[in-house]
């Protein structure tokens, strides 16, 4: 039960951003007695493995936090994620200081299948709730998304190593914050659509009786719509304006 919390915990972490959880793990298994890795999975403590794993943290640091490239990034790490995932489950849940029984150890296909399976859904949830993100903020809010989310990998990446019994409540803090920012998104997308619509025909109706508009307002309409185009694009979105058969009526 231990064994399954820590390798859950931290394929999760990986789901959030994939390096955090490798780099801790090698250097928990190198530099201490906290984690001893399987004959099989030691590399993951050998320096090559932290140097690269602390080059690609670096960047994806950066990466992450910048509207429109972290949408390409969470795209490339849809592979990623899962696959160090559930290396990291494997590793650790058969890991002798972890694991006082046989299942993790005699079985790790399981493990990195499990692994992998939740280290793909919390990406999932991460890169379903950016595009709302940024389309409710107008791209403002990538770097604090980002920078909680880094945080929230480093917490439960050392929750799962000290206090396994605790990683059941992070994940249940987890999804239910990417429950609230996806429907939350979607409102105010919805909500955003329809002023929209309602300036363009009030613009519309000026414009046919001779008044003049203010050019700031079809600025602005196209600006929010660029966003929510670039919202829209995003494979795991799913989000459907429910005014444009109103708009197409009319």
């Amino acid at each position: 039960m231990i064994a399954a919390l820590t390798g859950a915990g931290l394929s999760a972490a990986a789901g959030l951003n994939a390096f955090i959880p490798l780099v801790l793990v090698g250097v928990f298994a190198r530099f201490s007695t906290f984690i001893d890795l399987p004959a099989n999975l030691m590399w993951l403590q050998d320096w090559p493995t932290i140097i690269i794993g602390l080059i690609l943290l670096a960047a994806e640091l950066v990466l992450d936090k910048i509207p429109g490239v972290d949408h390409v990034n969470d795209l490339i790490q849809t592979t990623v994620r899962p696959l160090v995932g559930g290396v990291i489950f494997s590793a650790v849940a058969s890991a002798a200081e972890i694991d006082k029984g046989q299942f993790w150890s005699h079985n790790p296909l399981i493990g990195g299948i499990v692994g992998a399976i939740i280290a793909f859904l919390v990406h999932t949830g991460k890169s379903t709730s950016r595009p709302a993100i940024n389309a409710a903020t107008g791209g403002t809010g990538a770097p604090l998304a980002s920078f909680a989310e880094d945080a929230t990998a480093v917490g439960l990446s050392l929750t799962a190593i000290f206090a396994p019994i605790l990683v059941t409540v992070f994940l249940v803090a987890i999804g239910g914050a990417v429950y609230y920012i996806v429907t939350t998104g979607r409102r105010r997308r919805r909500t955003r659509e329809i002023r929209l619509t309602q300036e363009r025909l009030e613009r519309e109706a000026a414009s046919a009786r001779g008044e003049k508009v203010a050019w700031w307002r079809s600025w602005r309409e196209r600006y929010e719509r660029y966003g929510e185009r670039n919202s829209d694009s995003h494979p795991h979105s799913g989000a459907t304006p429910e005014v444009s058969s109103e708009t197409n009526g009319s």
